[in-house]
Parts: C-alpha cells; sequence; structure tokens
C-alpha cells in the first residue's frame, strides 16, 4: 500500500523482507530476500540509501543506529523504536512522562504473578516479540498461573472499557503536528484481532478533543519526526488512557487511503523526504473490515467479491499473501457512507459475504444475528 502511492510520485522503493514471495515483492522497485532482525543483512540492504523506514518494530536497532549514523535518514528514531520494541519500557515511559495508562507492573516470570493478586484480573503482556494479538492473554486468577507463558512481562492490570479507539499522529522535524480524527476498534474475540473500526469514533466531542489531544502529548514526549498510531482505551467512567504506540503505518489507518485528502501512506512518504505535511480531513463516515482467514491453511480464496464489488462506495484491498490460515490478516474492506446508519448496514452486508478461505473450501454466506 507503501509502495502503490510511492508510484504515484515516481519515487523508488527498495524492500528487505524474509519471504521470497512477499506481496510487495513485484512492484519494488528492488526486492531482497533477507532477515530484518540481522544486523549484517540489514546495513547491507541499506547502504546506499537515502531513507530507512520501516513496516514492522521488529527491525535490528543496532543496525538503525549504524545506519542514522552513517547519515541516513531512520524514521521512526531508533530511540524511539527501542522504547516501543520492549512493551516494559513503553508502559514506564508513559507513567515516567505522566501519560495516563493501565496500572501495571513489570515481572521477570510468570510465578511472581502470585505476588502480585491484587492486580488480577489482568493481562499479561510480553515484553518482547508480540503482535496482532500475539504475546497477550489474559489471567483472571492465581490458577492461571500455570498456562502463562514465560520469560519478562508485562501485568496490566484489566481496565472497564467502554470503547477501544486509535488515533494516528503525524510529526515531522519542526515538530508541526496532523492528527486524524479518533477511529473506534471493534475487536474480534476470536483472534483478538479488529473485526472493524469506524471513523469518526461514536463519541462526543470533549471525549474526541481529549483522545487528539492525548495522542499528540504521546508524539511529543517521544520528540521525534514519525507515524504514531496512538492506541487508547476509553474507560466506563470516561476516562482516556493510552494502551500502546505503533511508531508506522498501521491497520487503524487503513481507512484513509479512501476516505480521508492524504492517506497515512502518502503521510509517510511525505515525513520521509520532508515534504509538507498532508490534509487529514476525513471525506465521509469510513468503516475499515479485516478480511481474516479462516478453516485453515492453504491457497487463499475469497467468496463475496460479486457482492462487494456491488456496494456502493465500497473498496476491497487484497494483500496478495500466497498463504492463508485462520487469524491472518488476508485484506480489507473500506466503506463509505453518508451516515452511521447506511455504515451499518454496510458493514454487516460485508461481514455477510466476504470471507477467505483455503481453496476448494465449500463456503457459505455467513449471517451474523
Amino acid at each position: 500500500m507503501f509502495i502503490e502511492n510511492a508510484l504515484r510520485y515516481d519515487i523508488p522503493v527498495h524492500v528487505l523482507d524474509p519471504d521470497a514471495q512477499a506481496p510487495c515483492s513485484p512492484i519494488a522497485t528492488r526486492f531482497v530476500q533477507g532477515r530484518f532482525d540481522e544486523k549484517a543483512t540489514v546495513l547491507s540492504f541499506a547502504r546506499d540509501a537515502d531513507v530507512v523506514g520501516i513496516e514492522i518494530e521488529h527491525v535490528h536497532i543496532e543496525a538503525l543506529e549504524t545506519l542514522q549514523a552513517m547519515g541516513k535518514r531512520v524514521v521512526p528514531d531508533p530511540s524511539v523504536l527501542r522504547i516501543i520494541q520492549d512493551k516494559g519500557l513503553q508502559k514506564s515511559f508513559y507513567r515516567d512522562h505522566g501519560i495516563p495508562t493501565a496500572p501495571f507492573t513489570l515481572i521477570d516470570g510468570p510465578d511472581a504473578i502470585t505476588e502480585h493478586a491484587d492486580m488480577l484480573p489482568a493481562f499479561l503482556k510480553s515484553r518482547t516479540g508480540g503482535y496482532d494479538g500475539r504475546g497477550v492473554m489474559p489471567i483472571a486468577s492465581t490458577q492461571d498461573v500455570e498456562r502463562a507463558f514465560p520469560g519478562p512481562s508485562v501485568l496490566e492490570k484489566q481496565a472497564a472499557i467502554r470503547m477501544e479507539l486509535a488515533v494516528l499522529v503525524v510529526r515531522d522535524d519542526a515538530g508541526n503536528i496532523v492528527c486524524y480524527d479518533p477511529v473506534e476498534m471493534v475487536f474480534d474475540p476470536r483472534f483478538n484481532l479488529v473485526d472493524h473500526l469506524r471513523a469518526p469514533a461514536r463519541i462526543d466531542k470533549p471525549t474526541r478533543d481529549g483522545a487528539i489531544e492525548l495522542a499528540r502529548t504521546v508524539a511529543n514526549a517521544f520528540a521525534a519526526p514519525g507515524l504514531y498510531a496512538v492506541e487508547l482505551f476509553l474507560t466506563t467512567d470516561h476516562q482516556l488512557w493510552v494502551n500502546e504506540t505503533a511508531p508506522r503505518a498501521h491497520n487503524s489507518g487503513h481507512h484513509t487511503i479512501e476516505a480521508c485528502m492524504s492517506s497515512q501512506f502518502d503521510q509517510l512518504l511525505r515525513l520521509y523526504l520532508g515534504m509538507p505535511l498532508g490534509d487529514t480531513t476525513l471525506r465521509a463516515h469510513a468503516a475499515m473490515i479485516n478480511l481474516v482467514g479462516e478453516g485453515g491453511s492453504g491457497e487463499p480464496t475469497l467468496s463475496g467479491m460479486h457482492e462487494l464489488l456491488g456496494m456502493p462506495a465500497t473498496y476491497p484491498h487484497l494483500y496478495g499473501k500466497r498463504q492463508t490460515r485462520t487469524g491472518r490478516k488476508m485484506g480489507h474492506v473500506t466503506t463509505l457512507a453518508a451516515d452511521d446508519a447506511t455504515l451499518d448496514r454496510t458493514i454487516e452486508k460485508v461481514k455477510h459475504y466476504a470471507r477467505v478461505t483455503p481453496a476448494n473450501t465449500s463456503t457459505v454466506a455467513r449471517s451474523n444475528t
């Protein structure tokens, strides 16, 4: 999606990815298969680059620091990425900067959970390596300790959540900031992934303004240029807490391709190249529905494309991944509408018809009632 936007500017984009069949490989200016968590590989790949960016957080930090010392423009700044890669450092960063977040404690392993029984029920979050719901598990009581994953973790007290929100913030070198409208995220409990999001979020103006201001505070606390996806909890007593931050293009901003004047991918390119930041205005009510694999593994097939293309202002995006598996993000559908009621109906239609399953698996439209 980033490359599709960059093609409009005739900007060459070189890609390093461990998968030889990565979806971006056919359209990248240059594609190199290799691990982005290996220092020598990253340095060799980016030695001649002008700008170095990331698509996932798990990139070798020391390699990025070396590239920065060589004079490369690296976004996000490696110092920011070092904090965000470690959920323990990230949570401590919020606390140290007076940014509201759920109560937490850092533990070295599951045996320490019993020492913090007053924190339960809670969520156990692995400090490193987690993404897309992986590395997170609920701990309802001390009886759950036996099944807890090992290693250093964050034990975070379970919040009474009314809604989960996200705000995309873009901060340039001069400290100028633009923010997108807060989005409302609805989760699929089967996979602990976003099922769909909607923009603008169904919140009142004081909450909207507070969410944007809190997201700006996070970006300013990091004090470095970047695209920050700030995920928030809106609690039942109307408090806003920062859950976590992603310093990159993010699933919570995919709707901006069709829904906003300048998409998150356009903003990222502008940021890399030192161009003026784009217009974040929302064109209409919008929803983004994730297409998640189900029914096992294999070559993917999408059912419901005919129906999707018959819906007004509805845009399928297939990611071109060669293999589907249950719980894997395989694409998304964005839809625009004049009001929330129309948006609700289209979301239900998309969820009713669209399914990604292994080829040769029989499919039927789902009922969401």
